[in-house]
Parts: structure tokens; sequence; C-alpha cells
């Protein structure tokens, strides 16, 4: 499977794109600037020689044309970008996975988007996707060690039930985390405002936290 990544040379799409590979599946960065996600995806592989990491670089229009495509722009150009590449992206899988804060003196606060989520708001922009909440609570930092588990519960929201199961399959190839299906994307609104919390506890402890839901036996993707 080709995964895109729109945004991929951040902090987040970069890491995310990076640990997809490393699990198999073949990932274009995309940015605005080819040659910047040129830069990103030579740094990557020459970090880890040894994993042989299928990423590619290009620019957005190039993710856009893959079979799976995260947003992983600031949270307040997600519904733009989705838009601006509306023919390739038309019934495809969208993953959300921005979130939408603004840190207050030592407070981190969640913002309401239009339509209550960055999720939904871009559902609205891009009407004719399955746009899917996912991966908003996992670290980027934890994402780029490769090779080490991330041990998390990943959960995933959307008005689609097979985009779900889609994203729950990705999801599950990397190491130590756990998919959950959450909901019908309405569930996105809380899913990305819990994330003020985890970042307020990362700073009050020192370290970086992740979701771990306690109840839940059996096989979330079975």
């Amino acid at each position: 499977m080709r995964i895109g990544i729109l945004g991929g040379t951040g902090p987040a799409g970069s890491a995310l794109g990076a640990r997809l590979a490393s699990v198999g599946f073949t990932v274009v960065l995309g940015s605005r600037s080819k040659y910047r996600a040129l830069e990103v995806v030579d740094s990557m592989k020459a970090k880890w020689p040894d994993l042989n990491l299928a990423l590619e670089a290009g620019d957005n229009r190039a993710a856009s044309s893959c079979e799976v495509v995260v947003l992983a722009t600031p949270w307040d150009g997600a519904a733009t970008t989705a838009q601006e590449h509306i023919d390739l992206l038309r019934g495809k899988v969208v993953i959300s996975m921005a979130n939408a804060l603004v840190r207050v003196g030592h407070e981190f606060q969640p913002l309401l988007p239009p339509r209550g989520s960055v999720a939904a708001h871009v559902q609205a922009a891009v009407p004719e996707c399955k746009v899917v909440a996912a991966f908003h609570h996992l670290p980027a930092k934890e994402l780029g060690h490769l090779g080490e588990p991330i041990d998390s519960d990943v959960l995933i929201c959307s008005d689609d039930v097979d985009a779900i199961k889609l994203v729950m399959d990705i999801t599950a190839h990397i190491p130590g985390c756990r998919p959950l299906d959450a909901g019908e994307l309405s569930n996105a609104t809380a899913i990305e405002a819990f994330t003020a919390v985890l970042l307020q506890l990362n700073v009050r402890y020192k370290t970086r936290v992740a979701p771990k839901l306690t109840g839940i036996k059996n096989d979330p993707r079975a």
C-alpha cells in the first residue's frame, strides 16, 4: 500500500512517515516544495541506512495520488490543503491527525474549529472523501525512534466503517500501538481536545505520556 503524507516534512508527518515505512508501507512524503521533501527523505535514509526505508519524496500532489492520504499540515491549513487537491483525493481515505491547540501561559487549551473538530472541518471541506481522525496522541519524538515500540492506544473515528477498519489495520502494524474503534467522526472533538491534557501532563511531569485504556480485552481488529 502507498500512503501519502501532506505536510510530510514537519516533525509529526516525517516521523509518522518513517515509522510506517519501517513496517512495510511505501510512503510518499509530500511538501509544498519537492526539494524540501527530498532533503528530509535523504536525511532519514542516511539516519537509518540498514532499514531500507521505502520513502519517496514529492510535492503535495504526488502524496495525494497515493491510495491513503494523511493530513499532517498545521491544523488551520488542513481543510484548505485537502480542498486544493480534491481532484486527486476524491473517494479516498484521508486521515486527519491535527489538533487545534493554543498555549496560554503555562497551560495548553483546545480550540474549537468550525464543525467542532479539525477532522469534521476537513470532512465538510471535502465531502467526497472518507475522513478518519487518528494518530492525535502519538508523540513525534517516539514515532521517530524506529525499532522501538510505542506503548499507546490509538483512538480512531470516522463516519465510514470500512475506512475505520482500514486505518485500524495500518495502525496495528506499528509495534506497541493498539487501534481502537472510537465511533463516528463527531467524537473527534473530544479526541483532539484531550491532547491538551496530555501535553499538560508532559510539562508537569517532564515526560511524554500516551493513552492506555483498560477493560478492553478483545482484539480490536476482529
